[in-house]
């Protein structure tokens, strides 16, 4: 009888396993534009560059590059380890804090229309009890929310909070759960004093966003962002449902060089600070109507967006509204403006360049947020790959 109950508990523990796994196994997909990738002249040295970083252990890698020569776009890898299933260029990933920027173009379209403002304190639109159980949150404007001179504790750095996502790593994360982990937590400076990066500002301004418009957050970035622009493939997960070809997520989680799939392990979803899943296509769409063809904001606004804190040394980059100026290592007139992303089990960056006018964009399904040996490679492969888009 006990063996019986055993083998049924077994069995029903798998069978939920299965119903709580979000995001089955990645199934192939094919391209549905037309790029110039055979005839660009850097194509060889592109292709070379992905193939050499998934070698040396990055699951897989998608990359787009579109400057004066045409659009090159390719993929190296693996999208499901598991199922064998290669990376192609057409797949989706987490693009996690690329999310920050979407969010940002939102905020600067409200504050055009007179619905927010800038320079006001938060509390104007959150509510007292929440205010009072945030460090720095009754002195904080919007503006220092979008540009992480807040100094509010970001959420991502307590130990409580991945403890949870751990032990818990499917579960829906609603504001309030989230912001559980921040109350009562010391503030990192005085806001305005000095600069560094916190989640919980923009779970906060997805916060704002409801309290003056009324509505949902996702839906307004649908209605305004993603549907005009007609990214198809753009998906803001938990608010989503995600296409069968999005990319598993891999990482090293006890950094003893087995990497493990770790796609459902759910960092806070749809709560402003992460949770798009992208192409790189819809990535350059986004971009270019961004910084190239100016669609998505007002000159006033855009000006605003490119007002920056001062470089930060240790990551060469400033903060925007809602952006970043980064790759600042490099000579003076080599930066791009765009924004990482960051997660347990993805990495991303979407950047424009303006000397050259190029666009970048890759998608890796590996997370390179936390210390393991990936770390570094990730690092250098920025690194050359910024160098060949000037050499």
């Amino acid at each position: 009888m006990k063996t019986r109950i055993l083998i049924i508990s077994i069995i029903l523990l798998l069978m939920n396993a299965c119903k709580d796994d979000e995001v089955g196994h990645t199934k192939p997909c094919n391209l549905n534009f037309n790029d110039t990738s055979a005839q660009h002249p850097k194509a060889a040295q592109y292709q070379a560059l992905i193939d050499n970083y998934t070698k040396l252990g990055l699951p897989g890698i998608v990359l787009l590059i579109r400057d004066s020569s045409g659009l090159w776009i390719g993929s190296s890898g693996k999208a499901d380890i598991e199922k064998d299933i290669d990376m192609a260029p057409c797949m989706v990933s987490k693009v996690a804090s690329i999310t920050k920027m979407f969010m940002g173009v939102l905020v600067l379209q409200l504050v055009d229309e007179g619905v927010l403002a800038l320079d006001e304190k938060i509390s104007t639109w959150l509510p007292a009890g929440t205010i009072e159980k945030i460090e720095n949150a009754d002195q904080v404007t919007l503006r220092q929310l979008m540009n992480h001179t807040s100094g509010i504790y970001d959420v991502i750095s307590d130990q409580g909070f991945y403890l949870e996502l751990l032990n818990k790593p499917e579960q829906f994360w609603t504001p309030e759960s989230i912001l559980e982990y921040v109350y009562g937590k010391p503030a990192a400076f005085e806001p305005g004093t000095s600069m560094g990066y916190s989640n919980t500002n923009t779970l906060l301004i997805s916060m704002i966003i409801e309290a003056a418009t009324g509505r949902k957050h996702n839906e307004l970035m649908h209605e305004r962002i993603i549907d005009p622009l007609g990214l198809e493939n753009t998906f803001y997960y938990y608010h989503d449902e995600l296409p069968e070809y999005t990319a598993q997520g891999y990482y090293d989680l006890y950094n003893n060089g087995t990497i493990l799939n770790l796609t459902n392990y759910n960092t806070g979803s749809g709560n402003g600070y992460t949770g798009l899943y992208c192409s790189v296509r819809d990535l350059q769409l986004f971009i270019e109507a961004l910084f190239v063809n100016k669609v998505l904001l007002s000159d006033s606004m855009l000006a605003e967006m490119q007002t920056y804190t001062e470089m930060d040394p240790e990551a060469h980059r400033a903060f925007g509204l809602g952006i970043f100026k980064d790759f600042m290592e490099r000579p003076a007139d080599e930066y791009a403006l765009g924004h990482r992303g960051r997660d347990l089990a993805y990495s991303a960056d979407a950047f424009w360049f303006p000397k050259n006018n190029t666009t970048m964009a890759f998608l890796i399904n590996y997370g390179t947020n936390g210390n393991s040996a990936l770390r570094e490679v990730f690092f250098q492969f920025r690194t050359d790959l910024s160098d060949l888009i000037f050499d």
